[in-house]
């Protein structure tokens, strides 16, 4: 079980519409698949999503540290040594999504070798999660539209509104077009990418007051310290700290200097050996936590949900799952389907996940 090879292999699949968000937007899923091989012959799978306007990280940029730093410190090891794998990534600063894309990959080829999930390698707690499904930037008509059609077509019940823009009166309507619309059995709650400012995020908390929101992410920038502080004492839900808690050591400083009361998980750019981290953290700390999405692919989708189905506190709460629907095709034989608001781990060994070669040729931007 030595890796002798580690490949990073760009490629590019539109998605149906762009997505928008306080923080930028996306029109494309110009994402990295990652590949470890053994000397066994086994090959584990994964995904980085790179988020220049969020960490920093391009597609060129995670082949390139991978290609260059990564693969180099890794080739001859044990895929039993995750721990020396961890400590060798660490040791560039940086690059969230290449380091996670990697460790998942070692992670999946060692179910593989051992033929066994990865969800039963990390604790097996269940087999599925409820979905929850990201609406971006757009009138309140179309909002209230795409999540009635996912609630009809799919059985999602959970939706994450993207909010930041100004004036807020933009979005506190588009929040209250979607209650009103999809009545009180629907859970709503709210993520601004840090697009307001600790007081228009309080502003518009106040003119949500009434409808029954579950979370609050992201309102403000966690840089404004003071403010975010003051903002977060004054609401009755949960603030989920997702950007600013890349880290185990972000999520102690945000929670307990009270910038936080919640926290996101995102095996896109921890892993699952630095997500498995961040859980006991939490779980320590007693926080709410909702799996997160990097807007993945099918691929990525999957690692979220093998991990999130793996524990107690992460399949507690919808996760989201659901951002690889807005993509034109992905690169799985079989693709993902979600049903009664619910996806379920793939059977098999590792992830389950098997590529469609024909799709990887189509969209890879290399040759």
């Amino acid at each position: 079980m030595k890796i002798t090879r580690v490949e990073a292999i760009p490629f590019a699949i539109p998605y149906r519409k762009p997505l928008r968000f306080a923080s930028g937007e996306v029109h494309a899923a110009e994402h990295v698949l990652v590949r470890v091989h053994t000397d066994d012959g086994v090959v584990g799978v994964a995904e980085a999503p790179p988020r220049p306007f969020t960490y920093g990280e391009t597609q060129a940029g995670i082949v390139t540290v991978i290609d260059t730093i990564f693969a180099p410190q890794l080739t001859g090891l044990s895929l039993l040594e995750r721990e020396t794998a961890y400590a060798r990534l660490a040791r560039t600063v940086g690059n969230p999504t290449a380091k996670a894309a990697i460790d998942m990959a070692m992670w999946d080829a060692l179910g593989r070798s051992l033929d066994v999930s990865v969800t039963e390698l990390l604790g097996a707690y269940t087999d599925r999660m409820r979905v929850s499904h990201m609406l971006g930037f757009d009138d309140p008509a179309a909002m209230v539209a795409e999540a009635e059609k996912m609630r009809d077509t799919y059985g999602i019940t959970t939706f994450k509104v993207k909010v930041g823009r100004r004036p807020v009166s933009l979005d506190t309507a588009v929040v209250r077009a979607l209650r009103e619309g999809l009545g009180e059995s629907v859970e709503l709650y709210v993520d601004g990418n840090r697009g307001w400012t600790a007081a228009e995020s309080a502003r518009a908390m106040k003119e949500m007051a009434d409808l029954d929101l579950l979370f609050a992410e992201e309102l403000c920038p966690a840089d404004d310290v003071l403010g975010r502080r003051w903002l977060v004492q004054q609401l009755d839900v949960p603030f989920i700290a997702d950007e600013s808690a890349v880290t185990q050591a972000d999520v102690t400083r945000e929670v307990l200097g009270g910038s936080a009361t919640a926290v996101s998980i995102k095996t896109a750019r921890t892993g699952f050996t630095g997500s498995q981290r961040t859980h006991h953290l939490a779980e320590g700390l007693g926080l709410e936590v909702v799996m997160g999405n990097q807007v993945d692919g099918q691929l990525g989708s999957l690692c979220t949900v093998a991990f999130g189905a793996a524990h107690a506190l992460t399949s507690r709460r919808a996760g989201e799952l659901s951002n690889f629907l807005d993509m034109s095709d992905d690169l799985l034989a079989e693709p993902l389907r979600i049903s009664d608001g619910e996806l379920t781990v793939r059977p098999g060994a590792g992830l389950g996940a098997e590529l469609d070669p024909d799709k990887l040729r189509h969209y890879r931007q290399d040759r």
